[in-house]
């Protein structure tokens, strides 16, 4: 078999390749030269970028076979996510990779603005010894202003404590209980404008956010206050700012990252109480090796048709122990379900009962989604668009879990409404130590057989000779019964029989089955491919 194609579009670490393993064909391209990065996306399985290479919707559009884009570090700026959705392709970062190395270099420059350490560094280069022009403050008993005190934040909170100071912080997310635990004193934005000596922002960039400190704020700040932006540019206003600086309305500022980059020219680089840094947030060998290690892994999950944790673009997070070996269960019985429907789909549900019932099961109704679209449409069915193919269907879709279940530990069922009024139902579980899936339930009519990559589905008025008629047609052909199990709604009722088998039925035996037996449903579940 050949082996699924990873492209490099950036050089990232050895570690990354590492990861990744001996699996896959490792190729690599220069991403920031688009001709060369729509040549190479041909015929890819993934794709692992930094920030040079635009993976917009040209450029999934280029590449047909691609299962995951993978950002080997926080931002997905450069990734059309819209785009990646709707063409089934999963999205991944590494969004604690680089947490440490930001908030490091957050203190350190609020250090450099506090004691002048660039702007001195360079006069006395320049051989200038200007010992009192570069005097500068303590942070000890300063009050920091941390604005969103997300995991950067909070790591630039407990740094900041070792310095003896009192860090107020604005997020409206943060609940006063984290804040304790944090020993952080949460405010309103304007009470942390108006107090704080030093102000940092680790906010995402967002239209709410975007210039969040702007003109009104900086007018808010003490005249011997410092903001600092090592978050996301754009989330100070440039033009403000340089206002602001000018006209003394605040003492300095630090930037790390700007609303275009690269940056070399903004007018308040040529201020002497400015210190900026070209985006160098990440750029440590330790957040670029976590970032790629990371990334590498995701791309295995994902290439291996799993969830993965990290995937902005797919619902379902961090799969439970106990919930992960439903899910390849899910998308069987969701196929097994599109098989047996005869009418459009207007309703699907995803019932979840038993144990697993009070965990976090959103992966199972994505698994179902994914099976239910498997053998319907021409696209790539992924994790990713399956909710997407049904919104686009109008098919309205639901999950629910209830704790009760009386025969099994747990039973995953998929019911669904036909615009013909009618009702199909599926369900599994898994039994035994070895976890066998097995399917328990079709249409209302109770049974257990061991799921197998062929299946036959039969339903027809009971009568006697059935079975042997079924031998019969069936072993003419050489395809051999593995299982089989019949239910039936009373004696002379309706019967359903369901068989697996070692082989695919063709469709003139199939067709010649129905015809002796009188069956109104008679479907093969080909679960092979």
């Amino acid at each position: 078999m050949e082996k699924p194609v990873v492209l490099l579009a950036e050089e990232l670490s050895p570690a990354t390749v590492e990861a990744l393993g001996p699996d896959f064909e490792i190729r690599s391209t220069d991403g920031a030269d688009r001709t060369q990065l729509l040549a190479a996306l041909g015929d890819v399985d993934a794709v692992l970028v930094r920030s040079a290479t635009q993976m917009d919707a040209e450029a999934i559009a280029a590449a047909p076979k691609l299962k995951v884009i993978a950002r080997a570090g926080v931002g997905l700026d450069n990734v059309d996510i819209k785009a990646a959705t709707h063409a089934g392709v999963m999205v991944v970062n590494a969004p604690t990779s680089n947490i440490i190395s930001a908030a490091e270099l957050t203190v350190g420059h609020i250090l450099s603005l506090a004691r002048n350490i660039p702007q001195a560094s360079a006069a006395l280069k320049a051989g200038e010894w200007k010992r009192s022009r570069y005097s500068g403050i303590e942070l000890y008993e300063k009050k920091i202003g941390i604005i969103g005190l997300g995991r950067i934040g909070a790591l630039v909170a407990a740094r900041l404590q070792g310095f003896g100071t009192e860090i107020l912080a604005y997020d409206p997310y943060v609940t006063s209980a984290r804040a304790a635990q944090l020993n952080v004193r949460l405010v309103t934005l304007d009470e942390l404008l108006t107090e704080a000596d030093f102000v940092t922002i680790h906010m995402p960039k967002t239209p709410e956010t975007v210039g969040m400190l702007g003109e009104e704020a900086f007018a808010k700040m003490k005249a011997s206050a410092y903001v600092v932006n090592v978050a996301r540019g754009g989330l100070i206003d440039e033009p403000a700012l340089h206002a602001a600086l000018e006209r003394g309305e605040i003492a300095g500022a630090a930037v790390d990252v700007f609303v275009t980059e690269p940056s070399t020219d903004l007018p308040f680089f040529k201020l002497d109480n400015v210190v900026v840094t070209p985006h160098l947030g990440a750029s440590t060998a330790e957040a670029q090796e976590k970032a790629g290690i990371s990334v590498a892994k995701s791309v295995r999950l994902a290439l291996a048709g799993e969830l993965v944790p990290d995937a902005v673009n797919v619902a379902g997070g961090i799969i439970d122990p106990a919930v992960r070996p439903g899910i390849p269960l899910m998308e069987k019985l969701g196929r097994i379900f599109t098989a047996l429907t005869h009418d459009s789909l207007t309703q699907i549900e995803v019932e979840v009962a038993g144990e697993i019932a009070s965990l976090d099961v959103k992966a199972l109704e994505l698994a179902a989604l994914k099976g239910v679209f498997t053998d319907v449409v021409s696209d790539q069915v992924s994790y990713v668009n399956a909710p997407v193919l049904a919104e686009q269907r109008g098919i309205a879709t639901r999950l629910t879990t209830t704790p009760e279940s009386e025969e099994y530990r747990n039973v995953l069922r998929i019911r669904g409404a036909l615009s013909d009024g009618s009702q199909i139902s599926v369900a599994g579980t898994l039994t035994g130590p070895k976890q066998i899936e097995k399917l328990v339930g079709v249409n209302g009519y109770d049974l257990e057989i061991p799921i197998s990559e062929h299946l036959l589905v039969l339903l027809y008025t009971d009568r006697p000779g059935v079975i042997g008629a079924l031998g019969r047609l069936l072993g003419e052909k050489d395809i051999n019964i593995a299982g089989m199990q019949v239910a039936r709604n009373k004696e002379g009722g309706q019967a359903l029989s369901l068989l697996t088998l070692d082989s695919a039925v063709p469709q003139d035996v199939l067709d010649a089955v129905k015809a002796e037996i009188g069956a109104t449903v008679a479907r093969e579940v080909d679960l092979q491919s």
